[in-house]
């Protein structure tokens, strides 16, 4: 007797599941890249480096320093990203490189601070800036007014954190939609912030330039005036107090010119990422880098040192604006960080997702998150993501000297500026060592410069981090008390792994994100 076949069922057909759609051109990354570096970061950052360097010729060098590293960064991940176009860009070099718990590492701390407390962060600053051209919109104009939970910190809701929230929740949805919708959001906004950071250049150098400002700051360009104390007495009045406040400035300027790297947590929807990944780090790099210091140099020829030092609230773009236009640069200024920012939450959305996706797909995070939709993203990780982003920006910190507030998000940022500079001499270090550990593995792109290249970016990110470390005590050792939070998550991780394997008798194997989609 035959026996008769079951009738088919929509699971018993074996339907092919989602997979990344590789839209993204040369172009599209290259956007990407500069949407995450251009924040608000370089209309802010230059007032506290002014401080701690004191002079405008220092001042341009320690801008040179973060775009020799940047580069020298991009140069260096471009080999990587042409080894493994997958998506998840440095969690997978790591994990490659030196061993998955170094994978789970900076994901945990992506995921916990970095990408989350950055997009928090930089919503916060868009609703901030909305306030300038909308009063409504404040910090201090609560829906629900702070309630301590600490002396040093509290929970609020105000217009200008429901702003923020907002933000983040749109740009969360509309990236669940497709990434044709998350590219053109992004390729729109990036466009236009650039071109108002490049309308800024032009007016500071143009209209802005007055003898005033290019004597005081270009007459004696090396000598220190207005430094503050880097702690222990040490300033930049002396030449090793130089080089310790040029290290130091490097938390502003290499946080401005964050995210570079971001393009390649979404390989697996790049055109030809072996090529156009490397590209777009590279050319988007470049391109950020020279704007930054062009800003600078605007900034330099229209206000004096000490303008710029004692900036209020450290706007240093809306000063230089306020100068040319008096009366309505403020606002100017806001609505073109508005843009900026918005772009910047985009960009940080878009490929942060990426990452959780790719250790859901080797079960080092939450399982829905690595699944797609039916708009080929990863929409559960997405969500988690903007949730966790938007929980950040309700925490405030307060101080009760001075009686002001702050964001939590924003201080956690600073915690792990230098835990992230760690992750990132390490993923240049597997340079060295997956040319040993794989050397037969085809490599499209080789690190141009090797081994120089990635040598340099060892040696001037390691001497900034023993700067930090011992500078900067406060705020760099909470930072790797984060990173290694993770350990004992993922040995937990693993213990699970096990026990539910010996339940299903089934061994455990690792699938790699890209080879099953």
């Amino acid at each position: 007797m035959i026996a008769r076949p079951e009738p088919a069922t929509q699971e018993s057909l074996d339907l092919k599941p989602p997979e990344f759609t590789r839209g993204l051109s040369l172009f599209d990354s290259i956007m990407v890249v500069v949407g995450a570096m251009i924040g608000s970061g370089i209309f802010i950052v230059p007032a506290e480096m002014a401080r701690q360097i004191g002079s405008a010729g220092w001042l341009l060098v320690a801008w040179g320093i973060a775009g020799v590293l940047t580069i020298a960064g991009a140069l260096c991940y471009g080999e990587l990203s042409a080894m493994m176009p997958q998506a998840g860009g440095m969690y997978v070099y790591l994990r490659e490189a030196w061993s998955p718990l170094w994978g789970f590492l900076y994901g945990w701390t992506l995921f916990s601070v970095i990408e989350t407390g950055t997009i928090a962060a930089v919503a916060v600053a868009f609703a901030r800036f909305s306030g300038v051209l909308w009063p409504q919109i404040s910090e201090d104009k609560y829906l629900i007014a702070p309630i301590h939970f600490s002396p040093g910190y509290a929970l609020s809701l105000s217009t200008a954190q429901l702003l923020a929230v907002g933000v983040i929740g749109f740009l969360t949805f509309s990236n669940t939609l497709g990434l044709r919708y998350g590219k053109l959001i992004q390729n729109v906004f990036t466009i236009a912030k650039t071109g108002a950071l490049g309308g800024l250049i032009l007016l500071g150098i143009l209209l802005g330039r007055n003898s005033i400002a290019v004597h005081a700051n270009f007459g004696h360009p090396w000598q220190a005036q207005g430094i503050d104390s880097l702690g222990g007495g040490v300033t930049a009045a002396t030449l090793s107090g130089l080089l310790v406040a040029i290290c130091l400035s490097q938390t502003g300027s290499l946080f401005s010119a964050d995210s570079w790297h971001n393009i390649a947590f979404a390989a697996g929807e790049v055109k030809r990422p072996e090529r156009n990944i490397t590209l777009a780090m590279v050319i988007g790099a470049t391109a950020v880098i020279l704007l930054y210091v062009l800003a600078n140099i605007a900034y330099l020829v229209t206000l004096p040192l000490e303008a710029i030092q004692h900036a209020p609230s450290d706007r240093v773009g809306t000063a230089t604006l306020q100068a040319i236009f008096p009366g309505i640069g403020a606002s100017v200024m806001a609505a073109a960080i508005m843009v900026s920012t918005f772009g910047t939450i985009n960009a940080l959305t878009l490929t942060g997702a990426r990452v959780y996706y790719a250790m859901a797909r080797q079960r080092l995070f939450f399982p829905f998150a690595g699944k797609l939709n039916a708009a080929s993203v990863p929409a559960s990780s997405l969500k988690l993501q903007g949730l966790w982003a938007a929980l950040l920006v309700l925490p405030r910190t307060y101080d009760p000297a001075s009686r002001t507030w702050g964001n939590l998000a924003s201080n956690l940022l600073e915690y792990v500026i230098s835990a992230a500079l760690i992750f990132y001499v390490l993923t240049v270090a597997g340079v060295f060592r997956l040319r040993v550990k794989r050397p037969n593995v085809p490599r499209p792109y080789r690190t141009i410069g090797y081994p120089f290249v990635p040598g340099l970016y060892i040696l001037m990110a390691g001497a900034i981090l023993v700067v930090l470390f011992t500078y900067r005590p406060a705020t760099t050792w909470p930072g790797l008390l984060i990173v290694l939070m993770g350990i004992p998550i993922y040995l937990l991780i693993g213990w699970a792994d096990r026990r539910r394997d010996a339940q299903t008798s089934k061994p455990r194997t690792i699938r790699d994100s890209e080879s099953e989609n």
